[in-house]
């Protein structure tokens, strides 16, 4: 199973959108895929057309951090084939007053191992304990983000707070890649931005930082109103009009990130054979 976390301390960069939409092209290559709503706004849980508040209400990921938390498994609801996802709430603000919680979320999915192909762990803006929980138990980073000056300044500052997670609560954690969202290539100053998070991550090669394999992932996600349309009819691109370009775009960031796992796992292999 593997666990990653989409993160970007700004709101409103396209992160929710690129959770749910990765996770139903993953779910429709065949992967069993698990969303967990970590943002107590639940925007998440909208695109799946569920209020866990209300007459809706249900177990959400507010039960993981109780007194008397429950297990993923009682919590999560099931949206199409091969694709889950567990709701949030308003109360899962309240987990951020928890202290020494960091490890709770990791702790959960250790009884799902055998259960889920990929999960994807859509995090709250900002880092604090749901965050933390999120980088805790998460093998990768994932950061959506635009391409403008002020988010490449908070990229660094996010790689900054991985580098710290790896030095303490989570060693194995790595960042591997960037989304481009609501992108507009015709931009000069998106692709000044863009080329300069690249070399960012090309002088990092070699390196021991959990960023050095780090990439921009294919293709950068256009600015499409077929995003923005989808959640207020509870689906996913592929569902509300799966040929827009907003669905080909998330379908090819899909294949990079399979093409890219399966590579690595590849070099894994070989280099464990090789030293055996």
């Amino acid at each position: 199973m593997r666990v990653v976390a989409l993160l970007n301390q700004k709101g409103g960069v396209g992160k929710t959108t690129t959770t749910v939409n990765l996770g139903a092209a993953f779910a429709a290559s065949g992967l069993r895929t698990l969303l967990i709503d970590l943002d107590p706004q639940s925007n998440l849980s909208l695109h799946f057309g569920v209020e866990a508040s209300g007459e809706d209400a249900r177990p959400s990921t507010t039960s993981l951090f109780t007194d008397a938390p429950l297990s993923i498994q009682q919590c999560v609801t099931q949206a199409s084939d091969k694709l889950w996802f567990i709701p949030a709430d308003q109360q899962l603000a309240l987990a951020e007053g928890q202290q020494d919680a960091q490890h709770i979320l990791a702790n959960a999915l250790q009884a799902v191992r055998e259960h889920y192909d990929v999960v994807l762990l859509d995090c709250p803006p900002g880092l604090g304990v749901l965050s933390v929980n999120a980088l805790t138990a998460a093998d990768e980073v994932i950061v959506p983000m635009q391409a403008q000056y002020l988010a490449l300044r908070g990229l660094e500052k996010l790689l900054q707070t991985v580098s710290d997670i790896t030095a303490g609560l989570n060693p194995k954690l790595r960042c591997t890649g960037v989304v481009l969202c609501m992108h507009e290539s015709q931009s000069s100053h998106g692709r000044a931005v863009v080329e300069e998070i690249r070399q960012h991550f090309e002088n990092a090669r070699g390196s021991d930082v959990p960023w050095n394999s780090c990439r921009v992932l294919q293709p950068p996600i256009r600015r499409n109103i077929k995003l923005a349309e989808a959640p207020s009819f509870g689906q996913t691109i592929f569902d509300y009009d799966s040929k827009c370009a907003g669905a080909d775009d998330y379908r090819g960031v899909a294949n990079s990130l399979l093409s890219m796992w399966n590579e690595r796992a590849a070099q894994a292999q070989q280099s464990s054979v090789s030293t055996t």
